[in-house]
């Protein structure tokens, strides 16, 4: 395996964030701050979320990629003590932000780390400036089999292989990599024991979604990128968030799915820098 925990040109750190162990990855040095928040499917981190666009945004950026609580090198507290609920992923968010002494960053968050951000925004407005929300969770959707697939993962690699093809749009070269990478990390016991509480909390909710009107609280400028091929969140969602949100933007990506920092690369990162770069 080729992969390692490390991202290019990016230095890695650990703050204690409302009692979690939080690995994150920084570059760039000048220009506003941007945070960057995973996805949630298993062995997700900011390693395989952001490893191909990090060093785009950090030649204008000053960028940050946080690891979850629950997933990636930070911490997994025993979901007895420590439920994973969404109310947790926004505190800690939170926290991590206080924690790296960051008073005003712009947050970058794809799928569970889109919701995530439309939270810290809506709970903290002060420590937010822009949002950019890649093919976000938040709307209410239907099950299908693609989110079953990450709902129901079963700690193999034909499972993770089904589910990142599930993520991407059918033509998408798959880098073999990035499934034994998140392969290898997903089967971690404390990673599989935490994803099952993360997965279990959901399906008890029947899905990942805010109230409307929670959601219509952003009062922060947000550009809601969304793959036009996503089969995980569906491009409707994409425009209820630009219906629901005052202050938003719409970017479609053709020939893309549930994942624009990986499948559009380079426009992802051309679309968010004209959006955050004053």
């Amino acid at each position: 395996m080729s992969w390692n925990e490390t991202i290019t040109g990016a230095r890695s750190g650990e703050v204690d964030a409302c009692g979690v162990r939080t690995r994150y990855y920084t570059a760039g040095d000048d220009g506003p701050i941007a945070v960057l928040v995973h996805g949630g499917g298993a062995g997700a981190d900011s390693v395989g979320n952001w490893r191909g666009v990090l060093a785009l945004l950090a030649q204008n950026l000053r960028v940050y990629a946080i690891d979850m609580v629950g997933f990636g090198r930070s911490s997994k507290p025993d979901p007895a003590a420590c439920p994973y609920t969404q109310q947790r992923r926004v505190e800690h968010v939170i926290a991590t932000i206080e924690a790296l002494g960051l008073e005003r960053v712009n947050l970058v968050g794809n799928s569970m780390g889109g919701m995530t951000s439309m939270g810290v925004a809506i709970e903290r407005p002060d420590l937010v400036d822009r949002v950019v929300l890649v093919g976000s969770a938040g709307i209410r959707t239907p099950m299908n089999e693609e989110l079953e697939s990450i709902l129901n993962y079963d700690f193999s690699i034909d499972g993770m292989r089904r589910m990142v093809r599930g993520l991407t749009y059918p033509d998408f070269n798959v880098d073999m990599d990035l499934i034994e990478y998140r392969y290898a990390r997903s089967i971690e016991p404390d990673s599989r024991t935490a994803y099952h509480a993360i997965m279990a909390w959901i399906g008890d909710r029947g899905g990942l979604y805010y109230p409307q009107d929670y959601i219509a609280r952003l009062g922060r400028p947000a550009l809601v990128v969304q793959g036009k091929l996503d089969r995980v969140v569906p491009l409707s969602s994409a425009y209820r968030l630009l219906e629901l949100i005052d202050d938003s933007w719409g970017y479609i990506l053709p020939r893309c799915g549930h994942w624009p920092m990986i499948e559009q690369t380079r426009e992802f990162a051309r679309a968010t820098l004209d959006f955050l770069l004053p």
